[in-house]
């Protein structure tokens, strides 16, 4: 009996391109025929590139219509292209960019979009309805493990309306240069945190006593509802006779506060509510084909209905700054965005590393050459919109609402951590190579850039955008697919990661000196 044909998938993304991605699941063997009559010289693997002309030593490798690398041999027409044989570019200048001058046409709004969630008194919707518990140094995690472990047993059964406790721990307050440059944006991510729209306003304080960072300091008046009255919500550790006093005062703080949220329901908001936050982790080199050009047209969908949405990563978009610059709502926007480049620039150099330290082993297993490369796949996120703002890290929106670059560093842990401070309730998290990344305080749909990662992560996946490249899905067609997804999810739909109970460690960014 013979084996079944496989027909070979190529997918080029520009027509200048002289390299494509094999799109088959496992890959292709040596020797299959490719459209248009090219023979493959070896095995490609799938997400890996082939040659489609002869290349020179030094001529450019062409992928998304820009040069990701240049041929550091010659290279024949069949050949598998991995980062052995691309020698990089330099990063692109920040001097010089187009400023504002790629205008989107006007698009008409989406109206009629709502979801189920939970307003607040500041004009914020929660997607879930969560006690956060903040703290002000990693000194009280282990008790408070415990309590909140006990709050999960104990009172959380009492209050079927709630549908969580998130300790908010970290490894800051305390051993750390607390009035150095930088040390603004650890402080600020935790007080922002805090406002989360998912915690509905109801945060508790656990502090230890003799940190750096106190409590009047990561809450000072008028910086969220309860520093007002801080000594209604907080609980000072070193006032306590022992252990069992401190866990049993914690709970009777908690019980206080999980009454009033029991008390909240549900009810109909527009989509215009939702901060959603784009991020990709274990890329592969089907990222930028499948998964995140999808969320690239959900986020256009998501903006016509008048949402919010976050993109980040600064060395993972740092070689499209000129893309970014130009799709800057106004000069002053494409500024911004020069000036986060800049920071991150000076921040890499002064710890001896530039933006090639990004790209990791599975990245380039996955058939990602270098972060050149992974940038064009991972901006296309943003979709087409125009960029209307810039936040630094561990910035609030404060209220303002479109298309937000959130500057932050490209890590899973910290990028999640500083779109939680930003305000985010809602996650996207796109992956080729697979992780089982989830986030406690807000909703993470996992999107999977492959029909087999999806198939065999079956129960972490949420969302498999394989299938365009299989042609069962068009890029549309998966975005709006998505965008129908995330207004079920924000309506209480939960994710496989909450039905796990999967969820990271936040993790603070602190460009500070430690002490």
């Amino acid at each position: 009996m013979t084996a079944p044909v496989r027909v070979p998938v190529l997918v080029r993304m520009h027509p200048q391109d002289n390299v494509a991605v094999v799109a088959n699941d496992g890959g292709l063997p040596a020797g299959t025929r490719l459209p248009g009559g090219l023979v493959l010289l070896e095995k490609l693997p799938q997400a890996h590139k082939v040659a489609l002309r002869d290349l020179r030593a030094g001529d450019p490798v062409r992928r998304y219509g820009v040069t990701i690398g240049h041929a550091a041999c010659d290279i024949a027409a069949g050949r598998w292209v991995h980062e052995r044989l691309l020698t990089m570019p330099e990063a692109p200048g920040l001097h010089g960019l187009p400023m504002a001058t790629a205008q989107a046409p006007e698009v008409p709004p989406l109206a009629g979009a709502t979801f189920q969630g939970y307003r607040n008194a500041d004009g914020s919707v929660g997607t879930r309805n969560l006690l956060a518990i903040s703290t002000t140094v990693q000194c009280v995690a282990g008790v408070l493990d415990a309590a909140v472990d006990r709050i999960r047993r104990e009172l959380l059964p009492r209050y079927p309306q709630v549908d969580g406790v998130v300790a908010l721990t970290h490894a800051y307050g305390c051993g750390v240069a607390i009035d150095a440059p930088g040390a603004e944006i650890p402080i600020r991510t935790l007080r922002h945190l805090a406002r989360n729209p998912n915690f509905g306003g109801e945060v508790m304080l656990v502090s230890l006593g003799c940190e750096k960072l106190q409590p009047e300091r990561l809450f000072p008046p008028g910086s969220i509802p309860i520093a007002g009255d801080l000594a209604a919500h907080h609980v000072r550790l070193q006032d306590d006779e022992g252990f069992g006093a401190m866990v049993a005062r914690i709970l009777r703080q908690a019980d206080t506060h999980l009454q009033r949220l029991n008390a909240r329901r549900r009810e109909t908001v527009p989509a215009s509510a939702l901060v959603v936050g784009m991020q990709c982790g274990g890329s592969d080199a089907l990222s930028g084909v499948t998964a995140n050009p999808a969320v690239g047209a959900c986020t256009d969908l998501l903006l016509r209905a008048g949402a919010t949405v976050l993109f980040s990563e600064t060395t993972e978009v740092r070689d499209a700054v000129a893309q970014l610059t130009a799709r800057a709502r106004t000069p002053a926007v494409a500024q911004r965005i020069v000036d986060e480049m800049a920071w991150t620039d000076a921040y890499l150099a002064r710890g001896g590393v530039d933006r090639s330290a990004n790209t990791t082993p599975g990245n380039k297993a996955g058939g990602l050459a270098n972060i050149v490369e992974k940038a064009m796949g991972s901006v296309v996120k943003s979709g087409s919109r125009p960029i209307d703002g810039v936040l630094s890290p561990g910035e609030h929106l404060d209220g303002r609402r479109g298309l937000f670059y959130a500057a932050t560093p490209a890590s899973d842990f910290i990028c999640g951590t500083l779109q939680l401070a930003a305000g985010m309730n809602l996650h996207v998290f796109t992956t080729g190579r697979g992780t089982p990344y989830g986030l406690a305080a807000c909703p993470v749909l996992k999107v999977a850039t492959r029909s087999e990662l999806a198939r065999r992560w079956h129960d972490l996946m949420d969302f498999d955008a394989g299938r365009i490249a299989s042609g069962e899905w068009s890029v549309e067609a998966a975005g709006q697919a998505m965008f129908d997804q995330l207004l079920a999810v924000a309506g209480g739909q939960r994710t496989w990661a909450e039905r796990h109970g999967l969820a990271n460690d936040l993790v603070l960014f602190n460009p500070a000196p430690v002490t």
